[in-house]
């Protein structure tokens, strides 16, 4: 593959719901421009996009890869994202790359879950875009339905650039408005609108004509006075508003039979900005931003925006540059780690095949391997012009798992194995819950876990499964208690011998705290230490069902001591044991996390989501308006919350989203304390039998 200079690149993401066609149009695309000899299939398993052992098992795309598609001297990087939501980072972590998308609809489902989702990203990152009403050749297709869905859904107005040449099984190819042609099949030649689909033609074309008019001023006038526009005037109208975001364009495709694809690249190139061409991208510089042009005559800047572990290569480093050119072997800074780094073996990826360059220009897509410090989200540039480019918001993992090693060479490797595959997936994270003693791995969903897990095994040797999670409740007491407790043990030797007096009360405002109202000589304080060593093991334990006790106060107020027995350990047993005494008679209860949660969902599903919460104990707090969606606010426990992405998402058609965090403590009902400390006297008894 040939260099490519700035302004004849394109990096373009192909977004839409699942199964909505991305993997199979790149396909055709390097298939009609001879970058393949034959089309893959799915099926199969010989797309160039699926290439990993997971995609091809589960028929589906799981993360973003890269297609250049070479066409009219220009280079088009195509990135094939996901359509699954548990893989939202994916597509999030391509449009950060990318200056234009393509979103296709389906021609029969028409607007779905995962295109809403992933149109509203790319209204995040501003991207102007392409609409592909695809899959025209499928039964029951129809363009006028499927366009309508789409304009429901957005703000912004829809223009068809094209009109299909017949429907379902009848599809031919595609009827272009800019031209006023019909292009059959993959549409190398142009044709002869046919007489029947004139009408339909020429009335499409003047709202086309009318929407580019206003795109420029000068148009505008020229078009009101002639009532007309030359083919150039038309093109250069279409292209402001396109690149503006004024209005967004519909084509129509069936791209798993390549039908449409070269009218299709032919608008990729005339509409969709170059690197060049799109805003200047801001950095942070010593003295502020700085606004990098795409150039390579500009200070080089590189942004990380995916990482990958190859069990033959190493880490593989994605990236693109923003501004200035990369030579293969140069040495560069990592500005985030504060690292040098050497850039041995630049490649363009097409698939999984690697490409060797000697050179990247500024706008241009390329992978690097075995880099030592860089990660996702870092930036490198030229150690004498450090620059950080911004990172991509991703949103927060809240399908939880605890991961168990399937043996103990595996139990040696699973810190590293996380920390690995959330370096990979900016929406996985791990850490180990202190409380329950758990390692656990947080997502955007079962599948998302699941393949997660998969690639530690795959691609990393290490057996990991999954149970799920404890919650992490906390013990506590409601009122004052007193006890004592001798421990006396005659070992034939020197035996053990102490006795301890205390009293326990609640501490609102401290985790713990731990004194003495000592007077005479019955107890020496010396001995106070490994008293308050026992109580505090204790308080990690937990007394009544295995979780952490907090917000106790501890005052040891007498005790005896023997001149020969007594020793530390034996004040440390006396003080743990006196101490679980104290509990029983302190009212003690069990307190559980209430999460503050937001859930977003259509106006329609909003007494659903209210009767739901009803049901996990949840109790509303209000509800909040946003562009005919309303946000019901919660304080639900988190019990009650472990698999509510999988529930939320049946309950809405995959139209509900939330969001929660930790809001406080509360006492757990007594009907379920009463369930989970019998299972912790249940599991005390296993474990003693055993």
């Amino acid at each position: 593959m040939k260099e490519y200079t700035t302004e004849f690149i394109r990096n373009i993401a192909l977004v839409s719901h699942g199964s909505g066609g991305k993997t199979m149009l790149a396909e055709a695309f390097l298939h009609t421009t001879g970058g393949t000899t034959r089309m893959g299939k799915i099926e199969d398993g010989t797309t160039v996009s699926d290439f990993e052992d997971e995609e091809i098992r589960r028929k589906l795309s799981l993360s973003t890869s890269i297609i250049p598609v070479e066409y009219k001297n220009h280079k088009v990087n195509f990135l094939d994202t996901p359509g699954y939501t548990d893989f939202v980072g994916e597509v999030i972590s391509a449009l950060r790359v990318a200056d234009g998308a393509i979103v296709l609809v389906d021609s029969v489902a028409g607007m779905e879950v995962g295109t809403e989702i992933a149109w509203g990203h790319c209204d995040t990152f501003k991207l102007p875009r392409l609409v592909l009403i695809n899959k025209m050749d499928r039964d029951n297709a129809d363009f006028k339905k499927a366009l309508a869905s789409v304009q429901e859904f957005s703000p912004v107005r829809l223009v068809p650039f094209q009109l299909p040449w017949g429907e379902k099984a009848a599809f031919k190819g595609v009827i272009d408005l800019v031209t006023m042609k019909a292009y059959a099949n993959e549409g190398k030649a142009a044709e002869e609108i046919p007489a029947e689909f004139k009408g339909a033609a020429e009335e499409s074309r003047k709202a086309l004509m009318e929407a580019a008019a206003e795109g420029d001023d000068g148009l505008m006038e020229k078009y009101f006075e002639n009532g007309t526009l030359t083919e150039e005037e038309l093109a250069k109208g279409l292209k402001a508003i396109v690149r503006s975001g004024a209005y967004y364009p519909v084509f129509v495709a069936a791209g798993s039979h390549g039908k449409g694809v070269l009218p299709l690249l032919d608008a990729v190139l005339n509409l969709l900005p170059s690197p060049a061409d799109a805003p200047a991208t801001v950095a942070e510089g010593r003295e502020g931003e700085v606004q990098l042009a795409a150039a390579d005559t500009s200070p080089l800047a590189i942004f990380i925006w995916k990482t990958t572990a190859d069990p033959f290569v190493g880490k593989l480093t994605y990236f693109r540059v923003y501004s200035g050119s990369l030579q293969a072997d140069a040495r560069i800074w990592n500005n985030v780690k504060g690292s040098e780094e050497r850039m041995a073996s630049l490649s363009v990826l097409r698939g999984k095949e690697g490409i060797p360059q000697k050179a990247l220009h500024a706008g241009d897509i390329g992978i690097v391997a075995k880099l030592s410090a860089t990660s996702t989200g870092d930036t490198l540039c030229d150690k004498n012009h450090p620059l950080t480019l911004q990172k991509a918001q991703y949103p927060k993992a809240l399908y939880r798992v605890a991961i168990v090693p399937k043996t103990q060479a595996d139990a040696a490797k699973i810190s590293p194995t996380l920390t690995r595959l959330c370096e990979e997936d900016m929406t996985l994270s791990w850490n180990q819950e202190p409380s329950t003693s758990q390692t656990i791995l947080q997502g955007m969903g079962d599948q998302h876990i699941d393949v997660a897990i998969r690639r530690a095994e795959g691609k990393l040797q290490v057996g990991l499964t999954t149970i799920e999670p404890k919650v992490p409740y906390r013990e506590g007491i409601t009122k004052k208690g007193d006890a004592m407790y001798r421990h006396k043990k005659q070992t034939g030797g020197a035996g053990q011998f102490g006795e301890v007096w205390l009293k326990i009360e609640p501490l609102p405002d401290a985790d713990f705290e731990f004194t003495d109202e000592l007077v005479g000589m019955n107890l020496s304080k010396s001995y106070l230490t490994p008293i308050e060593k026992g109580i505090r093991a204790t308080l990690q334990q937990g007394v009544i069902a295995g979780f952490p006790m907090s917000n106790v106060k501890v005052i040891v107020y007498d005790g005896k001591e023997h001149p020969v027995d007594s020793k530390p350990v034996a004040f440390e047993i006396a003080g743990r044991e006196a101490f679980k005494l104290a509990v029983a008679e302190a009212g003690p209860v069990l307190f559980e996390p209430i999460m503050n949660v937001r859930v977003t969902v259509p106006d329609s599903y909003m007494g659903d989501i209210m009767s739901d919460m009803n049901t996990r104990r949840g109790r509303v707090q209000g509800t909040e308006s946003e562009r005919g969606r309303t946000v019901v606010v919660a304080h639900v426990p988190l019990a009650e919350m472990l698999r509510y992405t999988t529930h939320l998402r049946s309950l809405t058609g995959g139209r509900g989203v939330f969001a929660m965090e930790f809001d406080h403590y509360e006492t757990v009902p007594a009907h379920i304390a009463g369930v989970i400390i019998e299972a912790h006297k249940k599991e005390l008894a296993e474990k003693k039998e055993e």
